[in-house]
């Protein structure tokens, strides 16, 4: 059962379209869940992992990294320890800071990446086929506003019924 099966005809235009997005982004996820266990023998936290990094070519900090992925540092501890064992990413000492250690994708971690990752963007156009080129625009900027509203500071409303 999906979220929006748990609607009634009396709940507001605003509710419905929020759980007709959620539903839409787990539906997504779980695709993309199943073609990257599927097709390269991972999962998405370690997909996300290896993004963040791909982002930041000099490594990151563990820290940085929990930060990012919005994951506690043990999650991230355990991601890497995987991934530097089968040789995606490797551990580097930061000069000047004998405890610290900088997270950075190997040569190998950067190819494995970069194919997940055209492959990835092929399922998710795949995913919003059923729009076309101006639909999906037209929802990435209403999108886009919604996002801009709810970064101000104090922007909750509510609606008053008389």
């Amino acid at each position: 059962m999906d979220l929006e099966a748990r609607l009634h005809a009396d709940h507001g235009d605003e509710l419905r379209l929020w759980l007709r997005m959620l539903t839409c982004t787990q539906l997504i996820e779980q695709r993309v869940r199943t073609r990257l266990r599927e097709q390269f023998e991972t999962t998405l936290p370690r997909f996300d992992l290896m993004a963040q990094l791909e982002r930041v070519p000099e490594g990151l900090k563990m820290n940085e990294l929990s930060r990012r992925l919005m994951v506690t540092g043990g999650n991230v501890t355990g991601i890497t320890d995987q991934l530097e064992a089968e040789g995606m990413v490797q551990r580097v000492p930061v000069e000047g800071d004998r405890r610290a250690l900088l997270i950075r994708l190997t040569p190998a971690g950067r190819k494995a990446f970069a194919d997940m990752a055209h492959e990835h963007e092929r399922w998710i156009a795949g995913a919003l086929g059923g729009l076309s080129h101006r639909e999906v625009d037209s929802l990435y900027k209403l999108l886009g506003k919604v996002k801009q509203h709810l970064n101000q500071p104090h922007t909750e409303t509510t609606t008053e019924t008389a």
